[in-house]
């Protein structure tokens, strides 16, 4: 088993093309087992920062590595049995059922020519449990709905046994019941996380610290307390919001307020 799992990008930088910046001087760093969150507006940076992390994209500038060694330097297979990724396309099953979309993620521990054994598939059926996908098993991938593709997603990353988990807005498509689970779930497990989140709450609740992009740009990291204020919320979404200490959670509470403008009727 790989662990345990520390992430650091350095000064990453992706340009498409056309030589517009979609990352520009990114460092960020995760200690093993930590839950590092990403969060930031729409076309920020996020979903490209942590392609680059796990790999289908190559950083134009800057490295990536993984227990101090370079991300870059390795192959696809020993990087995939170091880093799973949950991306926001789940993509399609192919024919498959979710059962052996789950079992998927375990190729990167084996030869090519093996065939799944009985350990296999006793993981796959534990990390569907776990996921609350248990009874989706032998259902085909492609007629689940955006919520129970999602489960089995993340039950395949989960079979991969990481020490890096990558996750790109994982709550699409759950509803308030399964995100709160899924994101328990990650926060317990022995790898290290780095999740993409919209929901501000769920960052501050789950996440040990946070990285917040504009632009593709770091503007603010460090415990959920210390980067989400008022004036933040302010200067990188553009909203008015109150920020205080939830009684029961200790975390910090979001409470978004209209546009000073507007009334309520």
């Amino acid at each position: 088993m790989i662990r345990p799992g520390a992430l650091r990008a350095e000064e990453l930088s992706y340009e498409v093309t056309s030589g517009r910046a979609l990352l520009d001087g990114v460092t960020l760093d995760a200690a093993p087992g930590e839950t590092i969150g990403v969060v930031g507006p729409n076309g920020s940076g996020k979903t490209t920062l942590l392609r680059c992390v796990y790999g289908t994209l190559r950083p134009t500038r800057g490295r990536i590595t993984l227990d101090g060694d370079d991300a870059a330097a390795l192959s696809v297979k020993a990087r995939a049995r170091r880093v799973a990724a949950v991306p926001q396309d789940t993509g399609g099953g192919f024919g498959l059922t979710a059962a052996q979309v789950v079992a998927m993620g375990r190729s990167p521990h084996k030869r090519f020519w093996e065939g799944d054994t009985a350990r296999d598939a006793a993981l796959v059926a534990e990390a569907l449990e776990r996921t609350g996908a248990a009874a989706l098993a032998g259902r085909p991938f492609d007629e689940l709905s955006g919520g129970e593709r999602q489960r089995v997603v993340v039950a395949r990353a989960l079979v991969q046994d990481p020490a890096l988990l990558v996750l790109d807005e994982p709550t699409n498509h759950l509803d308030v019941r399964y995100q709160w689970e899924l994101l328990a779930l990650v926060r317990k497990l022995p790898a290290t996380g780095l999740l993409a989140l919209h929901d501000l709450n769920l960052a501050a609740y789950f996440c040990d610290r946070l990285y917040v992009l504009q632009a593709g740009r770091v503007v603010a990291d460090g415990a959920p307390e210390e980067v989400l204020t008022p004036g933040l919320l302010a200067r990188v979404y553009g909203i008015r919001a109150e920020v205080s200490v939830h009684p029961e959670t200790g975390a910090p509470t979001v409470v978004y307020l209209p546009p000073k403008e507007v009334q309520r009727r």
